[in-house]
């Protein structure tokens, strides 16, 4: 099994869901966060005062499914949150071990 993590644009968190749905995957975690990177962060105007904003606002989607399903997920996840300019975010693979379901105990594959 694989866990596939996502940081994306807020606006783009929608058509990264619909586009995931349409591939068969039925369950995802999603968190705000904030980080930096190469975008190094952006400048403010309030009330005629300008601010440095270090760390920028971005979603982080977190995914588990089968390793024959991972490939899939991170080209769909590719796919629907580019938009080609700095700050597009980052896509992580890891694998896992174990899930368990907590209600059933069922393990693996069939914890899913």
């Amino acid at each position: 099994m694989k866990k596939v993590e996502a940081i994306i644009r807020h606006f783009k968190l929608e058509e990264v869901k619909n586009a995931l749905t349409e591939q068969g995957i039925h369950g995802m975690t999603v968190t705000e966060v904030r980080g930096f990177g190469r975008q190094k962060g952006h400048t403010e105007m309030y009330r005629g005062t300008e601010y440095a904003v270090d760390f920028v606002p971005k979603v982080k989607i977190e995914v588990v499914v089968a390793d024959n399903m991972a490939q899939r997920v991170v080209d769909t996840i590719i796919r629907s949150a580019q938009t080609g300019q700095i700050g597009d975010g980052k896509v992580f693979v890891s694998d896992l071990s174990e899930v368990i379901r907590i209600r059933t105990g069922e393990t693996g594959e069939d914890a899913l």
